[in-house]
């Protein structure tokens, strides 16, 4: 299976152990992330945009391969003939619907037109952690910030029949996993925090999420069992990696 994101590094969260789970389990996957750090929407739609209009301009190829290259997005579209082509939303814009709008029809359009032969699917994210300074005098914490993003999400593949990779609803299975649980703060500062998704900057994925996402991105799209993964990074403990790949499973199990 060839898959191309067009994302941001949620993305590159989900791609990180990705590649080495599916070999782990002997099958074919070629990756390739179109990654802008925070890249929205409408972001990536600019630099086509620009790209479109003069292929020389810098503006319109800013996604980084190999040796310190950039191309565009019409080029990453290009690069292989790929099965599926995963779009998400910036995750401060994710629970804004309004957001989605123009941008993610005019993407839609631009995948269809440069790779027509792709299933474009929506990979759903996360919401942030209990303790990240986002919320400051904002109305949301994890929680409402996961049920605003769910809704947006929804709403948005609903109105264009897509499928949806639930990566979100596996880091909210988590939180409220009896086995998993939510993240235990430490009393001192600058302590561990244990069974936290979440690094140190309370938004991205840490080695235990990055797993949890690979889980996750490996039963939906290869409909095969998370829970036989044999492969566990080095960061993740055996025990933990257990836990993960059942919730990737129930929650991959759920939404189809």
């Amino acid at each position: 299976m060839k898959i191309l994101s067009i994302g941001n590094s949620f993305s590159n969260n989900a791609h990180t152990y990705f590649n080495e789970i599916a070999k782990s389990m002997e099958v074919d996957l070629v990756l390739f992330n179109a990654c802008i750090g925070g890249c929205t929407l409408e972001r990536h739609m600019r630099h086509a945009d620009a790209y479109d209009k003069n292929r020389n301009d810098p503006e319109g190829s800013p996604y980084p391969v190999a040796k310190g290259c950039k191309i565009s997005l019409r080029e990453c579209l290009k690069l292989k003939k790929w099965d599926v082509v995963t779009i998400q939303q910036a995750s401060p814009s994710s629970f804004k619907p309004e957001t989605y709008h123009p941008h993610g029809e005019r993407l839609i359009a631009y995948v269809r037109r440069h790779a027509p032969q792709a299933e474009i699917v929506v990979h759903k994210t996360w919401a942030y952690r209990e303790d990240h300074s986002f919320w400051g005098d904002k109305d949301l914490d994890t929680d409402r910030m996961y049920k605003r993003l769910s809704k947006a999400y929804r709403d948005f593949c609903t109105e264009n029949e897509f499928r949806m990779i639930p990566a979100g609803d596996a880091f909210q299975a988590a939180r409220r996993s009896k086995k998993w649980g939510k993240p235990v703060f430490p009393k001192r500062k600058g302590g561990a925090i244990k069974r936290s998704l979440h690094a140190d900057d309370a938004y991205h994925a840490n080695g235990n999420g990055n797993y949890l996402l690979g889980c996750v991105w490996f039963d939906f799209f290869f409909g095969a069992d998370a829970r036989k993964i044999p492969f566990v990074p080095a960061e993740v403990s055996p025990a933990d990696a257990k836990v993960l790949r059942e919730i990737a499973h129930a929650v991959v199990a759920k939404a189809r």
